[in-house]
């Protein structure tokens, strides 16, 4: 994972709830795996006080640097929807049947040709 990285920087605040997805980045990074594929790689973590959104940047090891703070937060979003189900004690991953995909929303018209819907 870390084999084509030359640092890793991740921020946080602990008691952020949208923290779920650095602590499991930060986790994988720390693995034995991943610390052999490239032990020049630098790991920086930085807990923060703020109520700034947590954020993981990469540097690549041609010199790229590549903030992931977006991607943080939708899987910190999923992870909260899967807690959310797993408590309300429902089945996870929510499987939506095909023929409810493709039913007619009311207030939208509907081009099943292509499979779009949109506002009227």
């Amino acid at each position: 994972m870390l084999k084509f990285l030359s640092r890793v920087k991740i921020e946080f605040n602990a008691v952020d709830p949208r923290t779920a997805a650095c602590m499991e980045f930060l986790a994988q990074c720390n693995a034995r795996k991943a610390q052999e594929s490239n032990p020049a790689c630098q790991l920086l973590v930085r807990c923060r006080t703020d109520d700034h959104p947590p954020q993981i940047t990469v540097t690549f090891v041609n010199g790229v640097e590549e903030t992931t703070r977006t991607l943080i937060l939708e899987k910190g979003q999923h992870l909260e929807t899967e807690q959310m189900f797993r408590e309300a004690g429902e089945k996870w991953p929510v499987l939506i049947p095909e023929e409810e995909l493709r039913r007619h929303a009311p207030g939208t018209k509907w081009d099943g040709q292509r499979g779009i819907s949109s506002n009227m």
